[in-house]
């Protein structure tokens, strides 16, 4: 049976969810105009005012808000509420050295911790349930939010945080851990420990797992689930919103449940700007609603994805996007082409191999060149070069048939390739463009 937190909102009709939406972002518009100056300068500069802003409608009057934003405004450029109502900040390293600092008031933090409550509870979880939040705490919105979501929901919570792998298993089994929630890479390395420990699936309590923070494909979610016996649900965030439960799997996996009283989705066209109708592939762009510290109105999140309204089985009504296929800021383009590396973890996976790579690009006389360093498995290491060599030809006319282009592939030792325990560094770019 389907558990909800906040059942009442989680399966509203869309005609409350669109009043719901309307009241607040009028309200948060009004908000921003008076009290977030650089806002209103960008809106001035665009020639709009709050009173061109009378309807959910209008939000694309807005301009856009991105990363460079962000950037320029930092650290208190964005700040909608005086710094004495701020209770904490969450930060993440920014593409060329500034962080992003959001900031939070106890409200905004309350409602943060509700939608991690959502996740939890779509996953199965209730307050009889055990949670180990293996998220880094800290800076990183991982770790803080699904602690808060583990409390609101009743869950005895374990706060390991990342790291000291052998103990998050000992805690695991010691203590009955029936949830786990952690970046999909650490949970594959968790799985690896296990089996070199000689344990099995069936030796510890996991029943589900909450996956978040970095790109995975499908076949690295089955991969994980059958080597931790569990079933893995998906979770979406970024800290320029809150961090995680902006969006979440529910018990059908058929896309991530946006949490529309809270955040308002679009998808546009990531070249031009122009709104793309309902079931097209383009960036997600999100406007928070009602978070009052931060209060960011279109936000380009830089995620390709697909939104669609198809009823789910699970009886949420909230609007669902597909898993994002890549991001439009660090999508690759080599030679031209677009490449994603939740593809070429695709190729390794459908072909046995875990999801222990590296992408190396760079550029050799103004031609970009792609290499993949891929871990051999144990059971699959061989000295014999005959054997590499054809097993590397395979897997590179594989990645040419998923890309378009050629890629040479490196079939590595056993562990050789740097493990994480946050996000997966999978991609090294070389090139001076």
């Amino acid at each position: 049976m389907e558990k909800y937190y906040q059942k009442e909102i989680e399966c509203a009709t869309r005609d409350e969810i669109l009043k719901i939406q309307e009241e607040k972002f009028l309200k948060q518009a009004e908000h921003v105009w008076n009290d977030v100056p650089y806002c209103r300068k960008k809106w001035e500069e665009k020639g709009v005012s709050l009173s061109d802003i009378k309807s959910l409608d209008d939000i694309s009057k807005l301009p856009f808000l991105s990363k460079d934003d962000l950037r320029e405004a930092y650290p208190y450029g964005l700040l909608g509420v005086p710094l004495k109502d701020c209770v904490r900040i969450q930060s993440t390293s920014g593409t060329t050295g500034k962080r992003v600092v959001a900031f939070y008031t106890q409200e905004d933090i309350d409602l943060w911790e509700e939608c991690c409550a959502r996740a939890i509870m779509a996953a199965g979880g209730t307050d009889e349930d055990v949670c180990q939040v293996s998220y880094g705490y800290g800076l990183f919105t991982g770790g803080p939010g699904l602690n808060g979501g583990s409390h609101k929901v009743g869950c005895l919570t374990i706060p390991t945080s990342s790291g000291n792998t052998q103990r998050q298993i000992m805690f695991i089994k010691d203590l009955n851990a029936t949830i786990l929630c952690c970046t999909p890479s650490y949970a594959a390395y968790i799985g690896e420990t296990m089996k070199e420990m000689g344990m099995s699936p069936e030796e510890i309590p996991l029943k589900a797992g909450i996956f978040g923070a970095e790109a995975w494909s499908e076949e690295m979610r089955h991969d994980i689930e059958k080597t931790l016996g569990i079933k893995a649900y998906d979770i979406y965030g970024l800290t320029e919103l809150s961090g995680p439960g902006v969006s979440f799997e529910c018990s059908a996996q058929t896309g991530m449940h946006i949490n529309e009283d809270h955040f308002y989705a679009e998808i546009i066209d990531p070249d031009t700007g122009e709104v793309l109708p309902e079931g097209e592939e383009g960036e997600l762009v999100f406007t928070s609603l009602d978070k009052k510290a931060f209060p960011l109105l279109r936000y380009r999140t830089r995620d390709i994805c697909v939104l669609t309204r198809e009823k789910c089985s699970c009886g949420r009504t909230h609007v669902r996007m597909r898993k994002p296929k890549g991001r439009s800021d660090d999508m690759l383009i080599i030679r031209g082409v677009n490449v994603f590396p939740s593809q070429i973890e695709t190729v390794l996976l459908n072909n046995g191999y875990a999801a222990n790579y590296q992408i190396i690009v760079d550029r050799v006389n103004n031609t970009d060149t792609l290499d993949v360093n891929v871990e051999m498995t144990p059971e699959m290491f061989t000295d014999n070069l005959g054997e590499i060599d054809a097993r590397q030809k395979r897997l590179s006319e594989g990645l040419k048939n998923m890309l378009g282009i050629k890629a040479k592939v490196n079939l590595v030792a056993p562990k050789s390739i740097t493990r994480s325990e946050g996000k997966a560094v999978r991609v090294i770019d070389k090139r001076k463009i």
